[in-house]
């Protein structure tokens, strides 16, 4: 229990775990027996989610949420990389820097504008989420290539690579796992706009379009029951994105503090 409350402590993974359950299950007896008034009570939100299941196709839109989530993701990481590298030249460096400044546009403009240009609700959606997406990683992305630093590239070209060589093996090759740890930590800005895409374009459903459902007709319950839904779906990818990380790139845990 002591190492429980020491600073920079490390538990053991059996301790953390158990510590992590005592929590939670707290907190579940904690809104059973004392709910709070603002909040449906934990057995009316789990009887809305067992509605929503069986006769609202909660799954099948969460899984239409999630498709669309990925395709964005993959299409906004992909622009990303190639706008963020080519900072590199310096010709592109302002594109990189109006890219980043983008993201204080709002949805209500932007949304207007892709309706009349695109010819679907799919593609409206799609193209909303991925230039959002877009901006936010170009962010992240620029910030981890300007961390490099002059002793990393000097150490490459005394190696007799050339500047391209160079580039390739010290930004692109040595920050793939910060660029991802960045794709990581911005992947939930698309579930916090997703639920407004699909309750503008209603057309092919989603699990923000459900949301919407039940908060007109207030029903507290399967709002809460659908949030944390979302909250648990955002908590696995999140987690999946670090094993990744892990997996791919076990050097990454090489400079963290123990």
């Amino acid at each position: 229990m002591k190492e429980l409350f020491s600073p920079n402590a490390r538990p053991r993974r059996v301790v953390f775990t158990t510590m992590v359950a005592a929590q939670i299950m707290l907190l579940l007896l904690l809104w059973a027996f004392y709910p709070m008034q603002m909040l449906p009570s934990l057995g009316a939100v789990l009887r809305a989610l067992s509605e929503l299941t069986t006769s609202q196709g909660l799954i099948p839109e969460l899984w239409a949420s999630m498709t669309t989530a990925l395709q964005s993701l993959a299409v906004a990481t992909g622009l990303a990389l190639l706008i963020s590298y080519l900072t590199a030249l310096p010709f592109f460096r302002p594109i990189a820097y109006a890219a980043s400044k983008m993201r204080y546009l709002t949805l209500t403009g932007l949304t207007f504008f892709m309706a009349i240009l695109l010819s679907s609700g799919h593609e409206v959606k799609l193209t909303v989420l991925i230039f959002a997406t877009t901006v936010y990683l170009v962010t992240g992305m620029t910030s981890v290539i300007l961390t490099t630093t002059q002793e990393e590239m000097d150490h490459a070209r005394t190696l007799g690579m050339s500047e391209w060589r160079s580039f390739w093996e010290v930004v692109v090759l040595g920050k793939l796992d910060d660029m991802l740890e960045v794709v990581r930590q911005n992947f939930a800005i698309i579930w916090t706009m997703i639920t407004l895409v699909e309750t503008l374009y209603q057309s092919e459903g989603g699990i923000g379009l459900l949301l919407y459902k039940q908060n007109r007709y207030l029903h507290l319950d399967g709002v809460v029951a659908i949030q944390l839904v979302i909250l648990a779906t955002g908590a696995l990818q999140d987690y999946l994105f670090g094993l990744l990380r892990r997996v791919f790139f076990p050097y990454s845990e090489l400079t963290t503090a123990r």
